[in-house]
């Protein structure tokens, strides 16, 4: 009876081990089992609510992606956010397919394709700031900084994956860095990204 009870705390310790330090959430649709892209395109950040994080966002993600070596290319979202000021054609598609994501949750299979043919890429990483302020939580002065990111193929307008995650950091006189926490979260969810 004991050693049954020993497996059984060892299984759930495991479980629980397991269950650290893994993302809010992460969502892999069955395609992207399959599915391992040359080039990727990082869009410009959805930042309106914070518009703070623009910049950071931006370069800390194609940087990331970078340095993990995975793509023969990484368009980052600076890169894609000069183009946009000067190509009319990629400025439509970009707009049109956030357009139709946003307000009727669809992945326009045309639009993300023609993404696709202009930046030269197989997929699309597109990343919302849901946070990156200075608040109080449980009587607690924190720093937080919380990203959703989806990957889509661009060929078809599939979304493969999509999560979600964030860090928060309590402080008493030096309020913590966002960009480092952002850094951190984009590090998270970039190690449970498909490729």
């Amino acid at each position: 009876m004991t050693k049954a009870w020993g497996r059984a705390f060892l299984a759930v310790l495991f479980l629980s081990v397991l269950g650290c330090g893994g993302l809010r959430y992460s969502e892999v649709a069955p395609e992207a089992k399959g599915f391992h892209p040359r080039r990727i395109v990082v869009l410009p950040a959805d930042a309106k609510t914070f518009p703070d994080a623009k910049g950071d966002i931006d370069r800390l993600f194609a940087e990331t992606l970078e340095k993990k070596r995975w793509f023969a290319g990484v368009v980052g979202g600076v890169e894609i956010g000069r183009r946009l000021e000067t190509d009319a054609e990629l400025r439509q598609a970009v707009t049109g397919y956030l357009g139709k994501l946003d307000k009727v949750s669809f992945s326009d299979a045309e639009l993300s394709s023609r993404i696709g043919l202009l930046t030269d890429t197989e997929a699309l990483v597109l990343v919302r700031v849901d946070y990156w302020n200075y608040t109080t939580e449980n009587d607690k002065t924190v720093g937080k900084v919380a990203l959703s990111v989806t990957l889509v193929q661009a060929k078809t307008g599939k979304v493969l994956w999509t999560a979600g995650h964030q860090r928060v950091s309590d402080y008493l006189l030096i309020k913590p860095d966002l960009a480092g926490l952002a850094e951190g979260v984009i590090g998270d969810m970039i190690d449970h990204m498909p490729h």
